[in-house]
């Protein structure tokens, strides 16, 4: 099922990828996927993952250290090393007399060995609020505060409340305490989360003082905030009526309001809150918690206050520590908030009811706005979803089914999701498998872009597929191959950027949250051993066919969505709110119109007056002396192996060897670089001479991590000429290297590039994945628009992956049957092109012992490989025409982009150039393109390699108004007025993001990229060095350089065809408008 948790939105870049076999810890969660992304070619979030919610960890990746910001490329999987292997770590703890001073009774205490943590489950005496402590040798400490939050209606009040809680509290009563965190701290993670069903507010940090910090100004702000005082936060964040002069229209603003209709516009998310509410009409799941747009303005203030006071309470909180910090300042903290209240009724009121079970199949048809023109006929959606029980499940049995979700989606060559994709019934699968993060677990799946007259060909597909898994079972190499495939996961535990315990808190929390044991899903051992011996002893048949006939062929509980694209719906979804806006202001009098206009004055003035530097003091922060005077150290050595360097970084990875091979792409035909991620997803999923790609799928499972390829694109400061590579990754446990290397070595040569039906579905999926991102992450197809126009290094990547990419696949998709002779030996081309060992590049990480038995292994490899003669560089120097862009889609919001290159004006790179990008977008385009202008998010960042400085907003109900804010931004500069206090957090805050913390396998990596783009350790000192000497002056001559957006730069928006008329109404000829879709 489509997305169940909505996220804050940041103005810092994030970015997120995973491997061909898993997804997202958060793979449900569509709001992780909204996050302003500034990787250019984003990974595939189709992946399916390796386990289902509760047994999976994260896999997404480490936010890149500043000087490797902006590069272009898919990345893969980045891995955690636990320390499994070696004792269990020293971990302080609490005296239960020491407990019971601070007001706690120890409920139970255990020792989870699969994260090697003593937990201890604490209640607070006086409220009845329940704690976990965990204790471990992790440096990344992590808390989260999580309430019970069920909505009775669409008006969005968790989601909203959420939002508002976070600016401004009793003890800093600021306009938002959050931006200051985010400017100031060394925080690696600052969040918050609405689920269906809970709130949960997340933070991490590796530094203890600044944790501490960070969990004050969180509990504070959940327990006591402004704004159920303030009703100007509540129309800010929620809605609110705006009349800028009596004489124009009224309209609704608010950033939640904004963000909805944004997440409204996407088929996708479309699908999965239908998908939801049709499965559990009765119970909380049938509303929407992050909010209807045609219901948010029934929400009151009063209504609004209300759900704080019941829910926001200490009776109703779960909260969760994690670290090596210690045990007994987490209680004393705790103590000081939670003595202040009295147990509450909350948690009665806050239980969520079980749906019960249907006694007959449901069906329902729901409309999706889409774009006039094309086949609209072959763009229908359907999904079959099924409620799997009744009463929450066993640990056993959703092992068990999320192993079974796995064998049957988890990869390209699993049955159901084959069999779905080869029926040419559809472009790409839908639906999330088994998701079991609420009270009762559901299944789902379908296909998009399906012909009208098809519908009920995907159902009765979808019925006989799953009738013939149950009788037949599953190929023993892909039981094998899954089995494998997850205990390297839980091995390796692989969180990526996400804190590891921030990944076991949301785990546990599947349980807690619902009164059930909250270590139980944190312990998989036993339950993975007892399964592994049950299918040893039994057959995977007898293991798993009980399960589909049970939960999902006998069961009555099923919903068959289906979504009809409709070209009409988004302008009568706007028309609509038009007449109810009509309305509300043909009811009012003159008097009236004039006190919202000056309401609406007022409200744009309080949020565009920054506080005051005393007010500013109250938030706690670390001095300068707390910061590292030295960048990071990755070990590097720089050797060669039969002639070709290869970079080692001795890490501890616990037995895992993580290993990238490079190849140099400048060879490559220009005409040939669309053609780049087709061919890569066709060395992974086309077969060989002697495997077909199921077999060749299921090696890979049973022998490694998982292998990746993917291109990467940046440019080189002072060349012309972009750094570009097809990177291929992969991972395995150090005794399987050889399998490893052998296997991506398989794939390099030995794949057969002539599967024609294949091919056709590696078209339609890119096609359908383009497309949605043109819709849900707008601002990244506008950057790398931007980018296209200002340098090579853009041109390339939005080849690989922008406008021009889905424009090539929409052509592709018409010659395929007519030139697939043509097609394939160009595949075969640009195999002949890249795969060389002339050029080539290996990087491994692991520890000494590991990486010296790599040697022999890499070295037989680079020796299989073809050594052609050389072939010279061929230019590419492509650009996009420097004019302004109006990509138009079916949408409610929009998402607007403006850049310039700096150093074509002469700009010298300076390390407070970071200072003033991040200070930039964590005040004036925080507090005029959202706070004030209403959109989900506003930011800029700076590409220190090709000098594009770019702004972007992000769910946007404003096109022009936000480029005028953009260029206002040298102004902003130029009268800025800063403290030392605000100096020091801008600087600090942006250590925290040079320093991102990183897992071993980040490392190597950053490490690898680095060396690819002459990224020096002196230059990244000299840049640190600039970055904590950043003064106010530097600010202002940077005012100057940004004069060059405004007078220089070209504007990209991704908008509805409506504001880009208005717009080139306003002013003429602004855009030159593209339709994409």
């Amino acid at each position: 099922m489509e997305g169940t948790m909505l996220l804050r939105a940041l103005s810092f870049p994030a970015s997120s990828s995973t491997l061909a076999s898993s997804r997202l810890f958060f793979r449900h969660a569509h709001r992780l996927a909204r996050l302003p992304k500034r990787q250019r070619l984003l990974a595939n979030l189709q992946q399916r993952s390796l386990l289902s919610r509760r047994f999976q960890f994260a896999s997404s990746v480490a936010r890149p250290s500043i000087e490797m910001k902006r590069c272009y490329c898919t990345p893969s999987v980045r891995a955690i090393a636990t320390s499994s292997a070696q004792p269990a770590p020293e971990v302080l703890g609490v005296e239960d007399e020491v407990a019971e001073k601070l007001g706690f009774e120890k409920v139970s205490e255990e020792f989870i060995d699969e994260c090697k943590s003593r937990a201890v489950l604490y209640k607070h005496k006086k409220t009845g609020a329940e704690v976990i402590s965990v204790s471990n040798d992790d440096e990344n400490k992590v808390f989260g505060i999580v309430f019970r939050t069920p909505p009775k209606d669409s008006t969005g009040i968790p989601h909203i409340l959420e939002h508002s809680v976070l600016c401004g509290s009793r003890k800093y009563p600021l306009k938002e305490p959050f931006v200051e965190l985010l400017k100031g701290s060394l925080h690696t993670f600052l969040n918050a989360f609405t689920y269906p069903d809970r709130t949960c507010y997340p933070v991490a940090s590796t530094n203890a003082k600044d944790f501490y910090n960070l969990v004050d100004v969180y509990l504070d702000a959940v327990f006591f905030p402004k704004c159920v005082e303030d009703v100007k936060t509540f129309q800010q964040e929620g809605w609110h009526y705006e009349l800028d002069d009596p004489s124009e229209d009224i309209t609704y603003k608010g950033v939640v309001f904004n963000e909805m209709k944004g997440v409204y516009s996407q088929p996708d998310s479309i699908l999965g809150r239908v998908s939801q509410q049709a499965l559990c009409p009765d119970n909380t799941y049938g509303v929407d918690s992050g909010g209807d747009p045609q219901d948010i303005p029934k929400l009151t203030f009063e209504e609004f206050k209300e759900f704080h006071l019941k829910y926001y309470h200490p009776s109703n909180a779960r909260i969760w520590f994690y670290g090596d910090d210690d045990p007994a300042e987490r209680l004393r903290l705790l103590s000081d908030y939670l003595d202040k209240f009295e147990e509450n009724s909350a948690p009665e009121e806050s239980k969520v009811g079980c749906q019960k079970l249907f006694s007959e199949p449901v069906r329902v048809v729901e409309k999706y706005p889409a774009s006039e023109g094309g086949d609209l006929k072959k763009k229908h959606m359907v999904c079959l979803n099924w409620l799997l029980s009744e009463e929450p499940l066993d640990l056993e049995t959703e092992l068990a089914l999320s192993f079974l979700d796995h064998l049957m989606l988890g990869t390209p060559a699993s049955p159901l999701r084959k069999i779905l994709l080869e029926s040419g019934l559809g472009d790409a699968v839908v639906g999330g498998g088994i998701e079991d993060e609420l009270i009762q677990p559901q299944f789902s799946v379908g296909l998009k872009g399906v012909s009208e007259t098809d519908i009920n060909n995907v159902e009765d597909l979808i019925i006989t597929t799953l009738k013939q898994l149950a009788e037949e079972g599953f190929h023993s190499d892909a039981v094998e191959a899954s089995m494998n495939t997850i205990e390297f996961s839980l091995r390796e535990n692989n969180t990526g950027s996400f804190p590891r315990g921030l990944a076991l808190m949301l785990r546990s929390m599947g349980k807690w949250i619902y009164d059930m044991d909250p270590f139980e899903p944190l312990k998989y051992q036993e339950p993975l051993k007892a399964l592994k011996a049950r299918i040893a002893e039994e057959g995977s048949k007898a293991v798993f066919a009980p399960l589909i006939e049970k939960f999902i062929l006998k069961n009555p509980h099923r919903v068959t969505i289906e979504m009809q694209p409709d070209p009409e719906k988004a302008a009568r979804d706007e028309a609509a709110e038009k007449e109810i806006l009509d309305k509300v202001k043909s009811g009012m009098t003159k008097e009236d119109l004039a006190e919202l206009a000056r309401a609406t004055h007022e409200l744009k003035l309080k949020q565009e007056t920054p506080d005051p530097p005393e007010a500013l003091k109250c938030v706690p922060s670390l001095s300068l002396e707390d910061i590292p005077k030295r960048p990071i150290h990755v070990p590097t050595e720089v050797g060669d192996i039969n002639g070709i360097k290869v970079l080692q970084h001795d890490l501890f990875t616990n037995d895992v060897l993580y290993a990238e091979v490079v190849f140099n792409m400048s060879s490559l035909k220009k005409e040939l670089l669309p053609l780049v991620p087709l061919f890569c997803q066709s060395l992974l999923e086309m077969g060989t001479k002697d495997l077909d790609f199921v077999q060749l799928n299921q090696l890979i499972g049973r022998k490694t991590g998982g292998i990746s390829v993917y291109p990467f694109t940046s440019s080189v400061r002072g060349k012309e000429d972009p750094c570009s590579r097809l990177i291929v990754r992969g991972k395995a446990m150090s005794e399987r290297t050889e399998d490893l290397f052998s296997l991506i070595n398989r794939i390099l040569q030995d794949v057969q590039l002539t599967d024609q039906r294949r091919f056709k579905q590696f078209v339609s999926q890119s096609k359908a994945r383009m497309e949605n991102r043109l819709r849900g992450s707008g601002h990244g197809i506008a950057a790398a628009r931007m980018d296209a126009k200002l340098n090579v290094a853009g041109w390339v990547s939005e080849q690989m992956g922008g406008v021009s990419y889905l424009e090539f696949l929409q052509d592709l998709e018409e010659r395929l049957e007519d030139d697939w002779s043509g097609i394939s030996s160009s595949l075969e081309e640009i195999r002949k092109s890249l795969i060389a060992k002339t050029d080539c590049l290996i990087n491994l990480t692991a520890d000494a012992k590991n990486l010296n038995n790599a040697e022999k292994y890499v070295s037989k490899f680079l020796d299989m490989l073809p050594n052609p003669s050389l072939a010279g560089s061929t230019s590419w120097s492509g650009r996009l025409p420097p004019i302004n862009e109006a990509i138009v889609v079916p949408t409610q919001v929009n998402y607007v982009g403006k850049a310039a290159n700096l150093f074509d004006v002469g700009y010298q790179l300076k390390g407070s150039a970071y200072v003033i990008s991040k200070y930039l977008s964590n005040t004036w385009l925080w507090d005029r393109v959202r706070v004030s202008g209403g959109a989900y998010g506003g930011f800029c960042d700076f590409d220190t390699h090709s000098g594009v400085f770019s702004y972007l907003s992000y769910r946007d109900p404003n096109l022009l108004k936000t480029l005028d804010v953009y260029d206002g931004s040298s102004n902003f500069l130029r009268e800025l007025e800063m403290d030392d206090d605000a100096l020091t957090k801008a600087i600090i805050g942006t250590i925290g993001d040079v320093d991102s913390y990183q897992l071993p396998d980040a490392k190597g990596y950053s490490s690898l990229l680095r060396y690819l783009l002459g990224v020096t350790e002196e230059e990244r000192q000299l840049r640190r060095e600039e970055i904590l000497s950043t003064r106010l002056n530097d600010f202002k001559e940077f005012a100057d350089v940004l004069e060059a957006v405004k007078n220089k730069g070209v504007a990209v928006a991704v908008a509805s065809p409506d504001d880009v008329t208005a717009a080139n109404k306003t002013r003429p000829d602004f855009f030159k408008v593209k339709k994409a879709l």
